[in-house]
Formats: C-alpha cells, structure tokens, sequence
C-alpha cells in the first residue's frame, strides 16, 4: 500500500512549470545544470521534484550569485536557482500568484499578467497632462532588503496552504553561494532572479505602498512598476509633504527610498507658467520632458511627452557593437537578418510607441555597422565609404523586410 502524500500537488502542474521554465530558458544554478541537461531525464526529474514537493521532503539548493554592471553604475547581484529549483518555484508561483492577482492594484504594472511596461508609460503620460507635478521614486536595493517576518505575514493573509508557506519560507532563507564556493546566509530580501520572487516583492509592495496610498492618498494617482514608482500631485507643496511620508512609510517597512533617484518633477508645457530646476524624469527606459509637438487645431506648442532616454539609446548601440558584425565576413544579410531581427523589432515595438523618432539616430547607428560590415567582406569596397554605402542603399531599396528598421524608413543614406 503506497503512503499517503502529506500535500497534494498536481503532477500536471509540474509538467506546465517545466514548460513555462524551459520558455524562460535562463542560466545554470550551482549544480551547473543547463536547460538541455534537465531535459534529458525529464521523466524522473518531474518525478523527483513532485515526490519531494509533496512530502514535504523538498529543500532548495543554493542560489548561485551572478554580478552584472547596472545601467547607472556599480554592480547589481542577480541569483540564480538550479533548473530544477526554478521548476519547484514555478508550481508554487502558479498556485500562489491566482490567489494574490485579484487583490493587486489596478496601477501595479511590474511582472504581471496582462500588465505591461508599455501601458504603465502610457498612463504616466495622460496624467502628466493632468497634473503639475510628479514625485519619482525608487526604492533602494529591494529585493535585497524585503523583510521575511512582514513579507511572511502578507503571504498568510492570502494562503493557509501549509506546502506554499513552508517553500516560500525555504526559499526566503537558503544561503547564496558566489563562484568561489564562498556561502553567504540571508535573513532578508528575495533573489533577483528566483521565479517567485516577483510576486512576492510585489505582494510586499502592494502592503507597503500599494494599499497604503489607496488608504492615506487616494486622490493621487501613481503607477508602479515593481520598484520604480511615480505619484502625480496638483502642487509643489503638496508634492513635498508626500515625499516627507513615504520616507516615513518606507522606513516602518524597514525599506529605503533611493535619496538620488527619488526626486519632484515639474511638468512643464506651454500653458504652465510656473519653474523648476527639475523637468525631467525617466522612467523605464522613456525620458518625460517637455517637447514640442502640433495640439489638434495643427498649431505648434510645447507638451510634456516621453520619448526613448539617452541611456536607453546608449544600452543599444552597445549592443550593436557586441555584435561585432565587422568581424563577421562569414556571414551574409540574410544570416544578420535572421539573427537580429527578433532584437531589432522589440526595440521599434517598445521605444517608437512615443515619440518614435527618438529612436531615428539609434536606427542609423547599425546603418552604419552593417556598411562596415560590407567594406570589411567585400574588396571592392573596403577603401570606396560612398559607394558601400550605396551598395546597401540598393539593397534596402530591393528588399525593405530584410531588417525590421529598413522597413520603417530607416535606410542607408550617404550623409
């Protein structure tokens, strides 16, 4: 007679975590385990992770830790759970996340289904009209700073499922292990990089300000994504003493708002008469700031609009030059095409929805790439600038859907 599991799990969620992890793809963790390596023994490795989840047997493995530049200096530390962590985490964050979604707001847009980076940009721009001033913040180092007992007692107030407690719980605490064996204990935050930690730093976010700004604010509109946030206020002072209480309010959190990056915004446009020394802002990945535009009458005026942010145009032109396309003779269009189309067109999708010749001079950069590509392939043209050029020029003009940018306008040009 088989035992009895002490928690019922669904085999077939494990099999669609699998799926959603393998979407994912992602790096190894400690065990040095790739994608394809799980693969290989799917059978027993699904068998392995329900038989432990479900007898309550399952303990996560080390977080590796992994160092990436961040856009505005320093290092950020990223964590990187095992395959087979990832899959156990993703069981619980889809049995987890039904129970929290109804509950977020409705101005929540980070890692959610349905939500998107897009929209929360879109209706920061429509209330910049609205409202005179902006509060920006952003909450300092997050994900390593969440507080386990206050993140845990959100966590209870929409589960009583003792498996979900007792592996969030896990997770929460396992150590990180750096690439020199050396481990390093956690007794707060939640790995940048886990699966569930999302909607968790969400959850957490949704008590901390969330709902608080619901309760004590609500004739301010904001938006929030994960922890960038921006609060619109009707006048300076108004927006002074909301940044003197989210101090506070953060600080009960046992949270901190970033003191430079956390800062008042006057949205100026041709119908307000006031100043300010700031008047700009950025926002994922977008620069708010005054910019001329035509009203409805077709008359030229001065709009407070967002549009690509230098440091966005800056982060891709370096990775056009990582592509090292000079140094790729083997290669022809078509190979280029193939390969970076999928990266060109999320660039087009996502910064040309504002203000889409903000990203025109960017475009051109990797005009310019792909001729030196051609001067370095072919003899010809390796000392004729000119006629490279117009050779390319000819062939976007032949086939305009080879590159995503090409078919926008953005063509090879002598000048």
């Amino acid at each position: 007679m088989k035992k009895a599991k002490s928690f019922k799990i669904s085999k077939g969620v494990v099999v669609k975590a699998w799926r959603q992890v393998k979407a994912n793809q992602g790096a190894a963790g400690v065990d040095r385990e790739t994608i394809a390596d799980f693969e290989r023994n799917l059978k027993d490795n699904f068998y392995k992770i329900w038989n432990r989840m479900s007898s309550g047997s399952y303990v996560p493995p080390q977080v590796r830790t992994v160092a990436i530049p961040k856009k505005t200096g320093g290092e950020r530390v990223l964590g990187i759970p095992a395959v087979s962590d990832r899959v156990a985490q993703m069981v619980v964050k889809l049995y987890f996340e039904p129970k929290v979604e109804p509950h977020f707001h409705e101005d929540s847009y980070g890692y959610r289904p349905g939500k998107s980076a897009i929209q929360a940009v879109d209706i920061t721009r429509k209330r910049c009209w609205r409202y005179n001033w902006v509060l920006e913040f952003d909450i300092k180092g997050l994900f390593d700073n969440i507080d386990h007992e206050l993140l845990m007692r959100a966590v209870r107030k929409h589960t009583d499922s003792k498996w979900i407690l007792l592996y969030i719980e896990r997770w929460l605490k396992v150590p990180f292990q750096k690439d020199d064996g050396t481990q390093v204990e956690r007794t707060k935050g939640t790995p940048q990089g886990g699966v569930v930690s999302p909607v968790l730093s969400n959850l957490f976010l949704h008590y901390v300000f969330d709902n608080w700004m619901k309760r004590n604010h609500p004739k301010l509109p904001f938006c929030r994504y994960a922890d960038d946030g921006i609060v619109h206020c009707r006048t300076e002072s108004e927006t002074l003493m909301l940044r003197e209480a989210l101090e506070i309010r953060f600080r009960e959190c046992r949270l901190e708002l970033h003191p430079e990056k956390t800062r008042i915004v006057y949205c100026k446009d041709s119908k307000r008469r006031e100043d300010h020394s700031s008047k700009s802002f950025d926002f994922l990945g977008f620069t708010f700031r005054p910019r001329p535009s035509k009203n409805r009458r077709g008359e030229y005026c001065i709009n407070f609009s967002p549009a690509m942010s230098n440091k966005a145009g800056k982060m891709m032109r370096q990775k056009m030059r990582r592509w090292n396309l000079h140094l790729r003779s083997d290669k022809s269009l078509e190979d280029f095409s193939r390969i970076f189309s999928p990266v060109i067109r999320g660039w087009i999708n996502y910064y040309g929805s504002f203000y889409k010749s903000a990203l025109y001079t960017t475009l051109r950069h990797l005009n310019t790439i792909l001729v030196r590509w051609a001067r370095r392939k072919f003899k010809r043209l390796k000392h004729h600038l000119i006629k490279a050029v117009y050779w390319l020029r000819r062939i976007a003009k032949r086939q305009p859907n080879l590159f995503p940018h090409w078919q926008t306008g953005i063509r090879p040009t002598a000048g």
